[in-house]
């Protein structure tokens, strides 16, 4: 009996029974099978393959027959399997090299959570550092964009990466308009990152609203302290309006007619700003004003030169005068002219100017004392005249005496050379009686 696990092995010398599993030893016309175990027997120990050699001990089989023939020949082969170590040591170190290589492969893997825009996802990426693994990812940033840890920082097995885009904002912002960016991915978020002051404020799009790439349009207004000043009464309101005019009427004001405002009604309204209604009252005013005449003057040969003779008397045109009159708050302000029309054209005045050379003397005056004369009447001033305006001149002439003479215009504009000549012609004519005080002068 054996004590082999596998229990007690019988070998079968024969199988008698027809269509057994195997047959009798010995040649058997016409079959080419041989069972393994036959021919391992009769085959030197030396080309017995390794293959045969049992990877578990085989079941003891009772002595004799080919039981015992098959344990010498593996007897026979047991010096020959240092040299099949041999053989296989060199395949075990390259087990041993794939596996070390399969182990850096597995090192060199990390677990990655990527953040774009507050999307996560996890992911295994083979990349040393942060721009590595945007640039696996197909991920490109700009200057407004934010990328935390920082472009090139190292990348270990369990490391967050977050990536947030920059939006344009072309925003308004009480008035003033200018182009912003933003990572925020709300309007309300873009707000906070940008520092407005959003309670009570004006925006024209929800606060809610998500911000696009492409960015948006925005317009805030917020509130503002704006006093208005009418009637007397001062009203200060809290407001995001966005004109005067809206203020205005917030504060429960009434615009009527001309009315208006210290600025201008459409101007934006500043914080502390103080806005004053200005109550107007119209009307208009038509006037009638003269054109003054133009004077034409043209030489005459035969009027002695300083002489001046009206052809023909200017006359004044008239124009009428349209002008607005106004009262802002009870206080009249200066006519402002609206519309004017020439009701008559002006006619211009038309002188003859003598151009004719003077005499030097009229006979029988020149041994005269008219400097004496002159003295006494007027002081010797050529364009003195009375205290009614009646006589001028160095020898007091009326108008109407002067023009007699051939003067033209008044004595007191002439010259004196001329003065003294049209007194001698007057002298001639009628002694020293134009003179009654001053005449006996002529002969002292």
């Amino acid at each position: 009996m054996s004590n082999s696990p596998y229990g007690t092995y019988e070998p079968q010398e024969t199988l008698d029974a027809p269509g057994g599993y195997g047959l009798a030893p010995g040649p058997y016309p016409g079959d080419t099978y041989r069972p393994g175990f036959e021919s391992m027997e009769t085959l030197p120990a030396w080309q017995v393959p390794e293959t045969a050699v049992p990877q578990q001990p085989a079941p003891v089989p009772r002595s004799g027959g080919r039981a015992e023939a098959r344990r010498a020949a593996r007897r026979k082969r047991r010096p020959e399997r240092p040299e099949s170590l041999g053989r296989l040591l060199p395949q075990a170190l390259v087990v041993a090299v794939l596996a070390g290589g399969t182990t850096a492969f597995v090192a060199a893997d990390k677990a990655v959570e990527l953040s774009v825009d507050g999307k996560s996802r996890t992911l295994h990426t083979f990349a040393g550092d942060v721009s590595d693994l945007l640039a696996d990812e197909g991920l490109t940033v700009g200057p407004h964009d934010i990328v935390a840890p920082a472009p090139g920082a190292a990348l270990a097995s369990g490391d967050e990466v977050a990536v947030r885009y920059g939006r344009p904002v072309h925003l308004t912002l009480d008035g003033e308009r200018r182009k912003v960016w933003t990572t925020a991915g709300t309007v309300a978020g873009a707000l906070r990152q940008l520092g407005v002051r959003a309670e009570g404020a004006y925006v024209s799009t929800s606060r809610s609203r998500r911000i696009a790439r492409d960015g948006l349009a925005l317009d805030v207004r917020t509130e503002r302290s704006v006093t208005v000043m009418a009637d007397g009464r001062e009203t200060t309101v809290r407001t995001n309006a966005a004109t005067v005019r809206e203020v205005v009427d917030e504060a429960g004001v009434q615009l009527h007619g001309e009315d208006t405002t210290s600025v201008p009604q459409d101007s934006f309204p500043r914080d502390g700003q103080t806005v004053t209604v200005m109550r107007i009252k119209g009307s208009t005013e038509v006037r009638d004003e003269p054109i003054a005449f133009e004077v034409e003057r043209s030489d005459d040969p035969t009027l002695f030169r300083g002489t001046e003779v009206v052809e023909r008397a200017g006359q004044q045109g008239t124009r009428r005068v349209t002008y607005s009159l106004r009262t802002v708050n009870g206080v009249r302000q200066k006519p402002r002219r609206v519309r004017t029309e020439v009701v008559r054209e002006p006619r211009s005045q038309v002188v003859k100017v003598g151009t004719k050379p003077l005499p030097s003397s009229v006979a029988g005056t020149d041994s005269l004392n008219w400097n004496g004369l002159a003295q006494c009447e007027s002081g010797g001033s050529p364009s003195a005249t009375d205290a009614t305006g009646t006589y001028g001149g160095l020898y007091q002439f009326d108008v109407q005496t002067w023009h007699s003479l051939g003067g033209g215009g008044r004595p007191q504009d002439a010259s004196a050379s001329e003065q003294t000549y049209r007194a001698k012609k007057l002298y001639v004519q009628r002694g020293t009686g134009p003179w009654p005080h001053c005449g006996g002068r002529l002969h002292g």
